[in-house]
């Protein structure tokens, strides 16, 4: 009778270690997974970013361009450009050269012209 306490003791010890063991790997994959995430955010905001600084590059070197009132947003290869230009002609030179810039997939363009 004795023995039969011992081996039930043991065993659901064995059980209670098996589980804390099963729930710590679950967790550590979980954490890992929410790290994974994070940095593949980071890096797709890095890549907006660096997408952003070419169009506005590419924007300030367009002769005929008046670009200092352009503002450019870009989000996976999708770039927006809103502000004002003086010239209507401008909104065409403002879209022909942002989509000349490798790893713009499409412009939306929504300039307007300035009153000025």
């Amino acid at each position: 009778m004795n023995q039969n306490k011992v081996f039930r003791l043991v065993g659901g010890a064995l059980l209670v270690l098996a589980s804390l063991h099963v729930h710590a790997q679950s967790s550590d994959a979980a954490a890992a997974a929410g790290r994974s995430h994070a940095s593949d955010a980071k890096a797709v905001k890095a890549a907006d970013r660096a997408l952003q600084k070419s169009v506005v590059r590419a924007l300030s070197k367009t002769k005929g361009l008046r670009s200092a009132t352009i503002t450019v947003r870009a989000r996976s290869g999708a770039v927006i450009l809103e502000g004002t230009v003086p010239e209507q002609s401008q909104v065409g030179l403002a879209t022909q050269a942002a989509e000349g810039v490798e790893g713009v997939t499409s412009v939306t363009n929504t300039l307007t012209l300035s009153t000025f």
